[in-house]
This record gives C-alpha cells, structure tokens and sequence, in this order.
C-alpha cells in the first residue's frame, strides 16, 4: 500500500500545484453551469439548440488546443535555454495554425451548419424540432464571431505560460466568465432595459466576454514587451525556420490529430444519442454540464501528474517517476470516488433547475447518476492519459484515446442505438461499461512501463 501512499510532503507539493487548477476549471465550469441553467430558463428547445451548436464549438476549441500543443513543447524549451527568437518563432507558428483552424471553421460551420444541426433532429419531428433548429441556427450565427478573439486568446496564452507568466491568462479568463455571466442575465432575459435577446443574447454574451479576454491578454503583452521579449518584431513576418516547422509539426501531429478525432468522435457519440429523441439531447446536455462541474478535481490531477512525472524522466529519475505517477493517480482517483458520491446523492437537485418536463429532468438525474458510479474510472483513465504523454509517448496516446474513441465507442453507440430497441438509461449505462475495458488497456500500458523516457535527452 505504501507504494500507492504518499507522506505529508509528497500530498503538500501536489496540492500546491492542483490546487489553484482546481480553482480556476471550478470557476469556469461554475459559471458554465450557471450559463447554462439561464438558457435553460428559456426553455426545452432553446437549451436543446444551444447545446446542440456548443457541440461544434467544443470541436473547435480541442483543434485549437491541439494544433498549439506541439509548437508548446518547442517554446517551453526555447525559453529555458533564453532563446528569445526561437519562442517568437514558435509564437509564429500557433499564429498560422490558428489561422488556419479558423478559415476551415469558418468554411465547416457556414456551409454545413444547417445539416450538422439536423444530424441531431433525426428523430423529431413536428415544431419542437423547428423550434430547436431555428434556435441553433440563431445561435451559430453570432458565435462564429468568437473564433477570432479565441484563437488569438489561446496563442498569447499560451506562449504567456510557456515563459513563466501564468497569473496575467488566469486573470483574464475569470474576468471573462464573469463579464459572460452578467452579459448572459442582462441579454437573454432583458434586464436593466435591455431587449431580450433569448440564445441570441446568450451567444452575444459569449463572443464579448472572448473580446474583453483578448484585450487584456494580447495588450498586456505588448504592454510589458521588455518583459515579453517574444512579442517585439514578431509581426514583421510570419516566417517560420522549416527545419523548426518541421520538428514541431513530427512532434505535434499526434496531438492534434488526437484532439480534432476524439472530440469529434464525442460529438458523434452524442448524435447516436439524439436518435432517441429531442428528450435525450436536453437531458444529456443537463448531465455534461453538471460532470463538467465535478470532474475538475480529477482535471486537474492529470494536469500534475503530467507536470510531476514529466520533472522526473527529465532528470532521469525513472523509479521516481513510477512512484510518482502510482501516487497521484490513487489519490486522484480516492478523491474521485469521494466527489462521485456527493453527486450521486445529489442528483435529483439539479434537473429542478431547469425549465423543463418533467421526464426530462427524470432522465436527467438518472443518466447524472450513472455517470457519477463511472467518474473514479474516469479519473484513472484521464490521469493514465497524461502519464503515457509526460513520456512522449504522443502515438501511444493517439491510439488509446481517438483510435478507441473511433474503432470501438462509435460503432458500440452506433449500434446498440440503430439495431437494438434498449432504452437510453440502459443504452448509457452501457456505453459507460466500455471505460472498464479501455481501463484494462490503460492498467497494462502504465504496468509496462513504455512511457518511462528521458524525451529532452533523447532528442539532444
């Protein structure tokens, strides 16, 4: 048991590095949620259209965060080494990735967004499915407006951590979900003589909160630019050394694609769901938003274990980095299975929330427990994710995480929805039995050891 068990000091350094992660995931999703239970106010097909387009916008957001992560790794090491000009270099590439992200996001979502909408109404008919259509389509028009501000958001951001600055992001980010949060009950509702806006004034709220992000972000850089040395002359040119392209794009080519299938396979995983009715679309957004609440604990520990493991192999203290990587995913999984039971217990309070049937707020509290029973597997199978990645092992993780995701969730959902005649809480219940499985494989690769390397020394 010791080798599963930390001491005082072991507990004290993790927290230190969990705990102000925890709290900014908590404020975000707190503020999500509450974004979300204001929409829902509105109604059955406001809340369903919403989450519907947000599900496109997640998408979008894990491209851009995975298209930025191999440039990451390239400007970490060039700030360690004071090689200001190969961080500007870095900071050129995420500018054109993001570049690009955005006109195919742009391209995707105005030509296909009418028939991506639809692909979740299948099923309905009749005005609830009209209504729902409309107001997705509503909503979509006016988010487009946010890819701008967020990409430019994430590439500053980033590059900011990458050099050591992290409080200035952090900031930012809590500024703008509270600017979202007070726009969202002014705009959707008409308080204060404002129109009422409904999921136009909802996506409105948004894409200003993005704006005001972005203003403190990329002034504050240019601001402080002898402080933030990247930043002076980076715009001259967007030239970037192809030798240095071409590493970060080897390097970072698993990630991304990673990213891009595996939320992509999530949405897809959602639409089997919708078949089963306009229902099963509010109550499965009604149980995101609430595990997106409780899962920031165990968010968070992949974070450190990535962070802690990773310092470990770079000093080449394997065995350290073993114990290390046992410990936090026990813990991470023990306080898991604590957070599991107060939502399990809770879960009848939240669907109340919302104004909707009450089948649907039924549905809600029992597909919320359901996940709840699996969140501890989840939270071993988040933080084996990190602990294969903190080795470099990018290939590895692409294949347990999309490839799983692609060759057996999506046929799994696919078919037990379009060939059997199961109900949705049997069918999520599961879909959710498949972690035991993936858990299995994630067990055996952290038994085997492969993600236990020295990357920095291996690449010198």
């Amino acid at each position: 048991m010791s080798r599963f068990i930390g001491d005082a000091r072991f507990y004290k350094k993790l927290l230190w590095l969990a705990i102000p992660i925890i709290i900014q995931n908590a404020i975000t999703n707190f503020v999500g949620f509450l974004d979300n239970i204001m929409v829902g106010q509105l109604g059955t097909e406001q809340m369903s259209g919403v989450a519907i387009v947000n599900q496109f916008v997640f998408v979008f957001n894990l491209c851009v965060f995975g298209g930025l992560s191999g440039a990451g790794i390239f400007g970490a090491q060039f700030y360690g080494c004071k090689d200001n000009k190969g961080v500007r270099d870095t900071f050129r590439f995420k500018l054109i990735i993001g570049i690009i992200v955005a006109i195919v996001t742009f391209i995707v979502l105005l030509a296909f967004g009418q028939n991506l909408i639809q692909l979740f109404l299948t099923s309905s008919s009749g005005a609830d499915s009209q209504a729902t259509f409309e107001y997705g389509m509503d909503y979509l028009m006016v988010i487009l407006l946010e890819i701008i501000p967020f990409i430019l958001v994430q590439v500053y951001a980033s590059t900011l951590r990458e050099t050591g600055e992290t409080v200035v992001p952090m900031a930012a980010g809590v500024a703008a979900v509270f600017v979202n949060l007070i726009l969202n009950y002014v705009l959707i509702f008409g308080n204060f003589g404002a129109p009422k806006m409904g999921v136009a004034g909802a996506a409105i709220a948004t894409v200003i909160s993005r704006i005001v992000e972005c203003c403190i972000v990329v002034g504050w850089t240019h601001f402080h630019a002898k402080r933030n040395l990247f930043i002076i002359g980076a715009y001259r040119t967007l030239r970037v050394p192809a030798s240095l392209a071409k590493q970060i794009m080897i390097k970072g080519t698993p990630l991304l694609l990673n990213e891009v299938l595996w939320s992509a396979a999530m949405a897809s995983i959602n639409q089997c769901f919708s078949v089963r009715g306009l229902s099963v679309v509010a109550a499965m957004n009604i149980t995101s938003t609430i595990a997106n609440l409780f899962n920031v604990v165990f968010i968070a520990m992949g974070s450190c274990v990535s962070i802690l493991v990773g310092q470990h192999l770079g000093a080449n203290e394997f065995e350290e980095a073993k114990d290390t990587a046992a410990k936090v995913i026990s813990f991470s999984v023990f306080l898991t299975v604590i957070t599991s039971v107060i939502l399990f217990t809770a879960a009848g309070l939240f669907p109340k929330l919302y104004n909707t049937s009450d089948e649907i707020r039924g549905l809600a509290e029992t597909l919320i427990r359901i996940n709840a029973i699996v969140m501890p597997l989840q939270a071993f199978l988040h933080a084996t994710y990190f602990t294969i990645r903190s080795g470099g092992r990018t290939w590895i993780t692409f294949l347990f995480d999309s490839a799983y995701s692609w060759c057996i969730a999506i046929p799994f959902a696919f078919g037990i929805v379009h060939f059997t005649s199961l109900g949705i809480v049997v069918i999520y219940a599961l879909y959710c039995c498949l972690d035991i499985i993936k858990s299995m494989v994630g067990f055996i690769l952290l038994k085997k050891g492969i993600w236990v390397r020295n990357i920095v020394e291996a690449s010198t």
